[in-house]
């Protein structure tokens, strides 16, 4: 899945005012966080995630495993918070 610019445009205003729904520390991606971030998908498809663990590297390396393995996009990652998008099945 690749989104248009328009649309990342699009998911970055209306992804502003969100607050991060999960937040991932020292411990990584463990399988309850994974499972957490898959329910808050399904349920809103357009959330924040906080990361505080890790350095730069690491934080884009959560990210991409988190998108490569719930089939989610990326529209943003600015510091610790990464915006993230997956179309809901309806």
């Amino acid at each position: 899945m690749s989104l248009s610019e328009q649309t990342r445009r699009e998911l970055r205003t209306r992804g502003h005012t969100l607050k991060p729904v999960v937040s991932i520390g020292n411990a990584g991606l463990s399988p309850a966080v994974m499972r957490e971030i898959e329910l808050s998908l399904a349920h809103h498809e357009l959330m924040k995630i906080k990361i505080t663990g890790g350095e730069r590297e690491q934080r884009s390396d959560m990210i991409a495993q988190i998108c490569a393995k719930l089939g989610a996009e990326l529209v943003q990652s600015i510091g610790h918070i990464a915006l993230i998008y997956r179309p809901a099945n309806d």
